[in-house]
């Protein structure tokens, strides 16, 4: 099938066309014709006022749950809430049930999702079932497609299992995925530690949790001369760390929600556990820290976190309900809304091009001849956020009625493609 994108503005840094408004023919998975104006008949025309077209978005941190706990998302529907947010390739996270710790779970997942709207890749565990105990078979996994490997929600506490397991992904390029927590400190904590903790006499959980574990993540990385992304960054000083391990030429990167741009704890004053997440919801001259971090540049991209849970998981008291929240469908407007003046190439290399540098994914440049892997969206149309623009199973969001700015049009994956708008 052709699809014709027409008056569509490029926002690609290192495409020749970067800034300009063309049509742009696509045809058999390929960006076949870049142009001022292109006629032809037999082709499902895209014409949308304000339309922008950017290399395709990648998240590197959502949780599908399939194997194991498909009554909260699938792969299936995780792919369209994915192609609903504008992303054209999603990591999964390996907390399903068997986990993602062996050649032929991570083959299960690309084998199922070889005919879905977005590009799925498995992040295969660093430990047996994510318990921290012993390496899993990270080479085989690495063969059969796995792009990374984390324990996801569990990150690893041992140091000495962790600097094993940078050694080990170094001999093939492989990048380790750690949120930073050390679950020892506060192991019970539920919101950040501070006046709103108090105020609500919930346990407090403090940065200091987040800030040991990547201080320590960097001596090991420096050690084993590998590479560590940090996920879920929440801390100011966590990104100094980080900065400062650039700086000095180490293997490191990092990446920060939208939620933890967008909320504070003070948004906690109603106990909405929606917005109960691990790492917490920081306070607000944290939030603003983090926003101006990555107006600074000196955040590589954005992580959706994106983590589906059932009514019966999140509609309870407090203390019992599940961390995490769904995403995919707002992580664009969510960082847009709140960063208005995060530049349009800003915006590609947080939401795109530098996932795909740091994780070795196929580039996306938008040129004639290239792959199509495009996102599409209106970066100046408010909406409104309801359930209706859900596509995940679950509805965990305390992005529902919020006003935000910014509205996906559309991806094309390869010979793939998911529209909302089209003529």
């Amino acid at each position: 099938m052709k699809v014709l994108l027409q008056q569509v503005v490029i926002n690609d840094p290192r495409s020749a066309f970067h800034g300009s408004t063309k049509d742009i023919l696509i045809a058999d998975g390929k960006l076949l014709r870049i142009d001022d104006a292109i006629e032809m008949a037999d082709v499902r025309t895209i014409n949308v006022e304000g339309a922008v077209v950017s290399p395709g978005w990648v998240d590197p941190f959502s949780h599908f749950n399939d194997p194991g706990t498909e009554h909260k998302e699938t792969l299936e529907s995780g792919a369209a809430a994915a192609a609903a947010g504008g992303f054209t390739t999603v990591f999964v996270i390996p907390n399903t049930k068997p986990a993602i710790d062996t050649k032929s779970t991570v083959e299960y997942i690309a084998a199922k999702s070889t005919h879905l709207p977005v590009s799925i890749l498995p992040i295969g565990a660093v430990t047996r079932n994510t318990e921290g105990k012993e390496l899993a078979e990270m080479y085989d996994m690495r063969a059969s497609g796995a792009i990374a490997f984390s324990d996801g929600i569990r990150p690893v506490q041992s140091a000495g299992l962790l600097v094993k397991a940078l050694q080990y992904v170094k001999a093939f390029d492989g990048v380790i995925i750690q949120v930073p927590d050390d679950t020892s400190l506060a192991p019970h904590g539920l919101i950040h530690e501070g006046i709103i903790s108090t105020r609500l006499g919930l346990p407090g959980k403090p940065m200091m949790a987040e800030e040991l574990v990547v201080a320590r993540d960097i001596k090991l990385a420096r050690y084993a001369d590998s590479h560590i992304h940090f996920t879920g960054i929440s801390s100011p000083k966590s990104i100094e760390y980080v900065r400062r391990a650039k700086e000095g030429g180490l293997k490191v990167s990092c990446s920060v929600t939208p939620y933890h741009l967008f909320f504070c704890d003070e948004d906690l004053l109603n106990y909405d556990t929606n917005l109960k997440v691990n790492p917490p919801l920081r306070s607000r001259n944290d939030m603003l820290a983090l926003r101006e971090a990555v107006l600074n540049g000196w955040v590589d991209c954005i992580a959706t976190h994106h983590q589906p849970h059932d009514y019966d998981a999140k509609v309870l008291e407090f203390e019992y309900a599940k961390f995490g929240m769904i995403g995919l469908e707002s992580a664009f407007s969510a960082v847009h809304s709140v960063l208005p003046d995060l530049s349009s190439e800003q915006l590609a290399y947080l939401f795109s091009i530098n996932a795909r540098r740091i994780f070795g994914i196929a580039d996306a440049i938008i040129e004639e001849g290239s792959a199509a892997e495009i996102t599409i969206y209106n970066p100046d149309e408010s909406i409104k956020f309801d359930k209706a623009m859900i596509q995940s199973k679950c509805h965990n969001s305390p992005f529902i009625g919020q006003e935000l700015r910014g509205k996906i049009i559309g991806v094309v994956s390869g010979i793939k493609t998911s529209f909302t708008h089209s003529r």
